[in-house]
């Protein structure tokens, strides 16, 4: 009880409690853990990947623990069609609310190359997924929240965007791209409710990076550079990105994140 008898205010400013989140790449790994840790912080969480299998465990999960609102919506991000069509199941979802989250956590490096011997094919593909259906999303979804007044976009680059990682070319690309995207879109919403923030990962034990942690030498060369010495575990980043969404940074826009373990350090 208060001085003077009034009640006391209790106020969680990482609630989501009556707020809508998308998250895409939401099947498995830092997607997943971020779709769970959203649900349990009250949001009704739409999961997206091309994985309708994947989809379904990770709603099953958020069901299973009783906290929060899942639903699976497969799609293609890197096929145009399909995202017009997630963003017309949204509004069936949604009707006249839409989103107030959006996590652009989607993001592919199947290529594993110098950059001479990339094809035109294999840079637009990784372009596609991890950069233009950022993009697409954020302007598609952001102008529901611009309209409303109020919303937090939230993406997912990497270390990748600042350090130069060998063979990655397209994927560093992308990713810088989508840092750089992140803070003009914040400078021109900020003034009209609208926050746009990065988290930026280094390793994290996901299936990503399940082959690097396969082999000793590369596992132990990931561990040896992080002065945390081990990699993340996906709900690191997940409790990061629930920060960056909730009222707990309602004065932060335009800023990443570095969930690396002090990659970025040194």
């Amino acid at each position: 009880m208060a001085q003077g008898g009034s009640a006391s205010i209790c106020f969680n400013p990482f609630s989501l409690d009556g707020r809508n989140a998308v998250v895409t790449g939401g099947g498995r790994g830092i997607g997943r853990a971020c779709a769970q840790v959203l649900a349990r912080a009250g949001a009704r969480v739409a999961v997206v990947s091309r994985t309708a299998t994947q989809l379904e465990e990770t709603v099953e999960l958020i069901r299973a623990a009783g906290v929060g609102e899942a639903y699976a919506c497969p799609c293609d991000l890197g096929d145009t069609a399909q995202i017009e069509g997630l963003l017309a199941n949204l509004n069936e979802l949604w009707p006249g609310e839409g989103p107030h989250v959006l996590v652009n956590n989607a993001a592919i490096s199947p290529y594993v190359k110098g950059a001479e011997q990339m094809t035109d094919e294999e840079w637009s593909h990784i372009l596609r997924v991890n950069l233009d259906s950022a993009f697409n999303l954020s302007r598609a979804l952001g102008s529901l929240m611009l309209d409303r007044g109020r919303g937090a976009i939230v993406n997912v680059t990497s270390v990748a965007a600042d350090r130069a990682l060998a063979r990655l070319a397209a994927y560093s690309a992308s990713k810088a791209a989508l840092g750089s995207l992140t803070r003009t879109m914040a400078a021109e919403w900020a003034q009209r409710g609208v926050r746009v923030n990065a988290v930026a990962p280094a390793y994290i034990a996901t299936e990503m990076t399940s082959e690097l942690q396969k082999r000793d030498k590369l596992r132990t060369w990931v561990e040896d550079r992080t002065p945390m010495g081990r990699f993340g575990e996906p709900e690191e980043v997940a409790h990061a990105i629930l920060f960056l969404a909730s009222n707990a940074a309602s004065y932060i826009t335009g800023t990443t994140l570095y969930v690396d373990g002090g990659w970025t350090a040194v």
